[in-house]
Parts: structure tokens; sequence; C-alpha cells
């Protein structure tokens, strides 16, 4: 993947660049910025650069060879990566006074919570979590990882929850549910999902988790049948009253939706987390932008990638 935008890198300008985030949107960005001569530096927390394109998506998913290939393209052009660890808020001021602007690009890491009595029990994960430590340990960044045997059952019936199932099977789990609120053609994972059931995972379409049983180990998950009803010109999952069942598990696996990872001190965030922007990718804090599913929830690769580009423009705008 090429984050590199030009065949030549004009004269440099004497201002530096921060970027906070060495996913899509970051990447792109700098791959903007460094070709049009900014001092262009990328600060993330994981130990390789590449986001969610590395550490969130299956190898048969994303060709990575070529993320990394494109990330050193940005390193032999003097982009500089900062990685291994986190800016919190007072490395993000010390990033506002020493740099020309700021953008934050940190995407949508922290997951929903489905707020369930049992939910804190052991052997009970959310599947983002578990899928990003996975690839820590598959490539050699930490040395354990939690093994998932006998029975897991998956809660979600989007793209992570696919890939909890595979990630699920690959470490260990003889038997896997997937729980699913509405029904799987209701789903943009919709093939995703008949391919799991081919694969022998067991779908319980129109289900949602009322809580999880257990002395300090998960060891029933109590499920009720939904049925879908119109509310205010929309369809939505509705609990049908007097339908719960239990199921036993040894593993769960929670995968409902990631939000923005949440803002630095300062920054204005709307009701579902996300950093306000204006039409130039501007925060309410002089010289810091923001770009991708940080300002725009979680999204498909390619969008984050278009925002992080757009928001380079407009910085290059501010300091033109």
């Amino acid at each position: 993947m090429k984050f590199l935008r030009c065949e030549t890198v004009e004269k440099y300008k004497g201002k530096k660049i921060a970027i906070i985030g060495a996913g899509p949107a970051g990447l792109f960005a700098a791959g903007y910025l460094v070709c049009k001569g900014w001092d262009v530096h990328i600060f993330d927390k994981m130990p390789e650069a590449g986001g969610l394109m590395i550490f969130g998506a299956l190898d048969t998913s994303v060709n990575k060879e070529k993320i990394r290939k494109g990330i050193k393209e940005l390193e032999k052009v003097g982009v500089i990566f900062h990685l291994g660890k986190k800016v919190d808020n007072k490395k993000f001021e010390e990033l506002r006074k020493k740099f020309d602007a700021v953008l934050i690009a940190t995407g949508a890491w922290k997951e929903k919570r489905l707020n369930i009595s049992g939910e804190n029990l052991k052997g009970v994960y959310y599947a983002f979590d578990y899928i990003v430590n996975y690839h820590l340990y598959k490539y050699g960044y930490r040395k354990e990882l939690p093994k998932l045997k006998g029975t897991t059952l998956v809660i979600g019936g989007g793209l992570t929850a696919v890939d909890a199932c595979y990630i699920a099977n690959e470490v260990g789990s003889k038997k896997i549910l997937l729980s699913y609120r509405r029904r799987v053609e209701d789903s943009k994972a919709k093939n995703e999902l008949l391919r799991l059931k081919e694969k022998g995972v067991e779908l319980l379409e129109l289900t949602v988790p009322v809580k999880m049983e257990g002395d300090s180990k998960v060891k029933n998950v109590v499920l009720a049948k939904t049925e879908i009803v119109e509310e205010e010109h929309k369809h939505v999952p509705k609990i049908i009253e007097g339908s719960e069942f239990s199921v036993e598990v040894d593993n769960v696996l929670i995968a409902i939706g990631e939000i923005p990872t949440p803002a630095f001190r300062g920054i204005e965030i709307d009701t579902n987390g996300k950093i306000r922007i204006d039409e130039k990718f501007r925060t309410n804090l002089e010289k810091v932008f923001a770009a991708g599913d940080v300002e725009q929830g979680p999204s498909f690769i390619g969008k984050a990638m278009l925002r992080g580009i757009k928001a380079a423009k407009a910085i290059e705008e501010l300091l033109g």
C-alpha cells in the first residue's frame, strides 16, 4: 500500500507537524505532507506502525507486507516514527508547544460495553481487544495470549464478530456460537456470516444476552429472543418477554462495536465521543486538527485514508 503521494519530495519548508496515530488516516496524511516539504513526526502507542490495518485485521483480509513496505517508504523520505508510547494529556500539550500543527488520528479503539450482569467474569473478553492482543502475540510483541478452549460465544454481527470467530477457532475453541440481535440478512457482513455457518459456527439469530452467570469464571450466558419492530420509522430489535434461555460457555467475545478513542483534555467531542471539527478539519484548539475514525466514527479503511489526505491539505493551507 502506497502512502507516499509523490515521486519527489519538495524542499524543506521549516515547519514541523505532529501526527498522533499511525493508522490509515495518519499515514496518508503523512504521505501527503512530507511530499510538500514539511517535517512530519508520527506518534503511536503500538510497537509497529499501521494501526488497525496491522493489529485489527486478519492477514487474510489485508496485505500487511504491502502496508509495511509503504511505511518504510515514508521513513526513507524523512517521516519520523515515535512508537510504543501512548500520547497522554501531558505529552499532547508538549506536542502542541513544540510543533506548528498537530493532527489527531487515533481512530476508534474503545469498545462498547453490554452493561449487563456478569460482564466482568473471567473468560469474558472484548473481541476487538482480543484481536489486537492476538496479533501482538502472533508478531512477537507479547509473550502470552489467553486461550479459548471449549465453547466460545461471540456476541455481535459485524466484521469484528466474524474475525473473532476465526481467531477463536484458531486458538483452540472446539465449538463456536454467534449471537446476533438481528437477522443475518440484516447484517452488512451477511456473506461472511453465512460462510461461518458453512464452517460450523452456530448462528443464533434474533437473540441478545441479558446476563452472564458463573462464580468467578463465566459458565452460562442467558439469552433472550428478539423480534424486529418499527419505532420512529426505524426497525429495531426488541426483547420478547419470557423468551430467555441459557447456553453453557467457556469463553465469551463481545463484539458489538467500537467508539472513537477518547480525546485529549480540552478537545470538544459530541455525544457519541467523536471529536468536533469544522469544514477544515480544525478542532476547537488552535493548530489542532482531527481526521479519520476519531472524528467520523468507525468506518472503512478507504474513508479514513481520504479524510487523512483532506486534513493534510487543510494543515498545508494553514501553514502555507
